[in-house]
């Protein structure tokens, strides 16, 4: 089978296109026939050598969401069936950039049937960790106020619908060209940073999601109220500031969830929650997808078409 991997960290350049075994899936273990397969920051942080999780062997598949088509199942594997449409979040042990990849059963959901594989493709990673920063980590409840930074983006635009769809007051930092995409998606109060300081105007904020870090993750302390909270995906918050502030930081990383990727879908398929896609390519421009994703201001998604049913 085609695979991209990196047999070297570096730029976009090192991605190369390799032809490989297909994989078998073990007992617990699902092989899907990948028909997209989502392209997100993480990637491009593994592959520059930025983060590098432990024992990582070269060469290395890159890629932590796929959408597609159930190919084959372990003697363990029931609740799915060859040919069912599935997506799936892969651990740190399975790259999606692959025309096969195996999965263990609990990282892998019906797809939504509202959307097709390259919009799905593009929700596994990002929807969860906006799920989970919100919910499982923030513990955003109905009628409490939430800043979202990096609202435009691809975990952005998901945490900006499942708030709003929570019950929550949605206020977001962007840039003027993203308001009205923004306001369409369900934000209350749409912040030009820009032409702006956020922190001027916000303030008393039950929770921040900080998908941006840096100056925007120290500014945010004082959009809180007493004891309020503030998640970020790329940063640890100062403990110091947190108890300055009276409030609680926290840093996480996404852990694939069945339960929380079938509510998602469910959530799709009802129509509460759209799918951005900005830039869909072939699976041989991926060095394309990476410059985009990593240089460029992405609406959404970047995903990868990889086999025929798009």
């Amino acid at each position: 089978m085609k695979a991209i991997r990196i047999h070297s960290f570096g730029s976009a350049d090192v991605l190369q296109l390799d032809d490989i075994p297909t994989p078998e899936p073990g007992d617990n273990e699902v092989l899907i026939k990948v028909v997209a397969a989502s392209v997100n920051p993480i990637d491009y942080k593994i592959r520059s050598g930025e983060f590098k999780p432990e024992e990582m062997p070269m060469p290395e598949t890159l890629g932590r969401d796929v959408s597609g088509v159930v190919e084959k199942v372990g003697r363990k594997v029931s609740f799915v069936s060859p040919g069912d449409e599935v997506y799936a979040l892969l651990d740190m042990d399975h790259g999606g950039y692959a025309e096969f990849v195996v999965a263990k059963r609990e990282n892998v959901a019906p797809k939504p049937p509202r959307i097709d594989h390259l919009h799905a493709a593009a929700v596994p990673l990002a929807a969860t960790t906006a799920w989970q920063g919100l919910f499982d980590h923030g513990k955003l409840k109905a009628g409490e106020r939430i800043l979202i930074h990096g609202a435009a983006g691809g975990v952005g635009h998901f945490a900006v619908q499942f708030a709003k769809d929570r019950g929550a007051h949605v206020i977001v930092t962007a840039r003027p060209e993203d308001e009205d995409l923004l306001r369409h998606l369900g934000a209350d109060e749409v912040i030009d940073y820009v032409a702006e300081r956020f922190e001027d105007r916000v303030h008393d904020v039950d929770l921040v999601l900080d998908l941006i870090a840096g100056d925007t993750q120290q500014r945010s302390w004082n959009c809180l109220k007493p004891g309020g909270r503030l998640v970020s995906t790329v940063k640890p918050p100062s403990k110091e500031e947190a108890a300055n502030h009276h409030a609680k930081g926290t840093i996480f990383m996404a852990e694939p969830n069945y339960r929380e990727l079938v509510k998602i879908g469910q959530l799709i398929d009802s129509g509460k929650v759209q799918v951005l896609v900005q830039h869909a390519l072939p699976l041989e421009e991926v060095r394309r997808a990476h410059d985009h994703l990593e240089h460029e201001h992405v609406r959404g998604k970047v995903v990868l078409a990889v086999g025929a049913g798009q």
